[in-house]
Formats: C-alpha cells, sequence, structure tokens
C-alpha cells in the first residue's frame, strides 16, 4: 500500500503509461493499441508490465488474445483518462493563447442545445482568446441556415432530424442526446405507470414553431404512431417560458435529457414513459465551405467545440 500511496508510485507512472492504459481500456488488444499509439507490440506489452509493477497488483487479466482491466485498472484507466484530458486541454488552450487569435464570431443556436453545449465551448474560447468576441443568437433551423447563407451568421448549431448533404455546407456532428416527453410535476398523467402516445394527444402540447424542421419531426413522430399532431399547442422557443408553462397547467412538453433530468430532480418535472424514436437526438454545427480554413476565430471556436463536447459525443440513457 505505501508503494502505491508514496511518492514511488506518483513518480514512476509516465504520459506513456497512461496513454498505453486509456488505449487497452477501449481497444482490448495489444495490436490495435500498437496501431493506434504508433509503436511496436512489444513496448505496449512493456508498457503494461511497468505500470502493474509501479502499481504492486494485477492490472489486467487475459482472455485468450484480448486483454481486459481488472477492477484496479478500470479505476486507474479513468483516472489516467482524466489526466490525459486534462493535458491535452492545456495544450490546446496554450496553442491558442500563442496564435493570437482575435476578431469575432457569431453563432446561431437552437434553445434546446445552447444551454447543454454552448456555455463549456464559449468559455473555453475566451480562456484561450480574450480579446475575441462572441454573439449569440437563438432560433429555430429554418430561419437561422438563411442567415447562415447570407453571411450574417458565421455558425449555426442545431438539432437534426434526418441529416443530409447542404450545398454549400460544410457540417459535423457534436453528440447525440435524446430528447424525452415531459409534464410538470401536478400534471394528471405526472404518476402514470404506463402510457401511450394516445394517452398525451390531447392535453395541451408546447411545441417548436409550425414552420421549423424539429416540428416536422415531431409531426412525423405522432404519424409513426398512428395519430394525428396535437390541436391544442403553444409554440413557443424559450425554455424559461416552457418550463413555466409546465409548473402552471396541464401540458406536455419535449426537452433534451440531461435539462429534463435536472429539472425532475429539483421537483419541477416528470419524465413521461413514451419512447421518442431517437426524435431530433443527434446536435451538429453548420459553417460555409471554406471559411473555417479562411476565418482563424471561427476555426478556433470549432476546436473549442470539439474539445468541449469530446466527454459528451453520447449522453447515454440512464
Amino acid at each position: 500500500m505505501r508503494k502505491i500511496f508514496g511518492k514511488g508510485f506518483q513518480k514512476g507512472i509516465t504520459l506513456r503509461h497512461l496513454r498505453a492504459l486509456v488505449a487497452l481500456s477501449d481497444l482490448k488488444l495489444v495490436a490495435r493499441v500498437s496501431k493506434a499509439l504508433g509503436v511496436t507490440q512489444p513496448a505496449v506489452s512493456k508498457q503494461i508490465v511497468e505500470l502493474e509493477k509501479i502499481v504492486g497488483v494485477p492490472i489486467v487479466t487475459r482472455d485468450r488474445n484480448r486483454l481486459y482491466l481488472t477492477p484496479i485498472g478500470i479505476r486507474l484507466a479513468n483516472h489516467a483518462r482524466q489526466a490525459l484530458g486534462q493535458i491535452d486541454r492545456a495544450a490546446f488552450e496554450i496553442e491558442a493563447m500563442v496564435s493570437g487569435v482575435s476578431g469575432s464570431v457569431s453563432i446561431g443556436v437552437v434553445s434546446s442545445v445552447a444551454p447543454a453545449l454552448l456555455p463549456g465551448a464559449i468559455a473555453l474560447f475566451k480562456r484561450s482568446t480574450p480579446h475575441a468576441n462572441v454573439s449569440v443568437s437563438e432560433g429555430h433551423f429554418v430561419e437561422l441556415l438563411p442567415q447562415l447563407e447570407a453571411g450574417v451568421l458565421d455558425l449555426v448549431i442545431a438539432r437534426i432530424w434526418q441529416p443530409r448533404e447542404l450545398a454549400g455546407i460544410d457540417q459535423m456532428a457534436l453528440f447525440s442526446e435524446p430528447v424525452v416527453v415531459v409534464a410538470g410535476r401536478k400534471h394528471p398523467l405526472a404518476h402514470a405507470g404506463e402510457l401511450t402516445w394516445a394517452d398525451v394527444v390531447s392535453y395541451p402540447w408546447i411545441l417548436p414553431q409550425p414552420n421549423s424542421v424539429a416540428r416536422q419531426a415531431i409531426d412525423a413522430l405522432f404519424a409513426l404512431n398512428a395519430l394525428t399532431p396535437p390541436n391544442n399547442t403553444i409554440a413557443s422557443l424559450s425554455q424559461a417560458l416552457n418550463l413555466e408553462l409546465l409548473r402552471v397547467m396541464p401540458a406536455i412538453g419535449l426537452l433534451p435529457q440531461r435539462l429534463a433530468q435536472e429539472q425532475a430532480a429539483l421537483g419541477r418535472t416528470v419524465i413521461l414513459p413514451l419512447e421518442t424514436q431517437d426524435l431530433l437526438s443527434e446536435a451538429r454545427c453548420f459553417w460555409l465551405k471554406d471559411q473555417a480554413s479562411q476565418n482563424p476565430t471561427l476555426s478556433l471556436f470549432l476546436k473549442c467545440l470539439q474539445e468541449s463536447t469530446e466527454d459528451t459525443r453520447t449522453i447515454p440513457f440512464d
């Protein structure tokens, strides 16, 4: 135990050990780890043997040609992943600061994505380049896309239904997060054990604007369940307003899973047991072709988006 928690443990472990351990956790095969890290297979095996000597207990077990981490190996790999992430983030920020990027970036974003994605990306961007400015406009994709094409916006971030190529536009997937059906905690259906879509269609629904891509996707979801979309609706983009409407009236709405879970934990809403069929689960960003190479401020912000979503590429069902 003194060996594990003493200075020998801290001084003995190197970045090569940590990268080999994380790669092994993800890839399972020494051959794959070797290829991913650009080193020989004996070098990978040597790193694992050295790490086990430093830790003093086994961190891998073998099953035929595969290696699996022991419980201690899994815990160590989790810490290694966090440490490598911090180091990579530091290198990214220093590189960005040295580059001297300034200027501004104008972002259009749908309201369901903004709270989960933009705070982390903007914070990283401002740490990297304090003198660059960011402006954010909320809307739905149908109204934001023409502004991007006209050059009013540099970047658009939206949830996507039926992804497709767009002429003159580059795009990048950011993360995937389910959208769930929610109601206020005093709603008549709040404590229903089982529900079908037919049970909820007659209630007031808080939905996106009628001409939006999100609304088309929701209408298609009702059609998939052999139902006509609700006709008792409130069209609103405001998350704050929508949450208050759920509190004061027997309405039903849709929220990103993480936000819905936060609100449920606070006792403000409940998540209804309805399958949404991956409705609008993927978030993507869009920018004009070749602009990332011509606009260093936009290019840096795109890198910040990638960095800030690296740990949340898929937000799983709980």
